[in-house]
């Protein structure tokens, strides 16, 4: 995607790191060049938009659902008999790992 004329931060390059700005997990510095470039890149600008507005309509979608309480406990006691495995030296599978 581009909007064919040149920028100084490439549309590829922004569209990259677009879930690191709508997530607010990038540098001030870099979210100022993003913003610079929307301003100047139109279908950039579309596509932060759309991204933007799936992210608060799912948002919406999915904060009235909560994880049963004891979900948090069942996968960490997973992610433990996963690492003693390997500890041991076995070797799971990814069938093996999902279960």
């Amino acid at each position: 995607m581009s909007c064919g004329d040149p920028h100084d931060t490439d549309c590829g390059e922004v569209l990259d790191h677009l879930y690191e700005l709508l997530d607010n997990e990038m540098a001030e510095g870099d979210c100022a060049k993003l913003k610079v470039h929307f301003e100047e890149c139109s279908p950039c600008l579309a596509e932060y938009g759309l991204e933007q507005a799936i992210k608060a309509l799912v948002k919406r979608s999915c904060s009235s659902e909560h994880s049963p309480a004891d979900l948090r406990g069942k996968v960490l006691a997973r992610i433990d008999s996963i690492r003693a495995g390997q500890r041991a030296g076995e070797s799971l599978t990814v069938a093996e790992a999902a279960e």
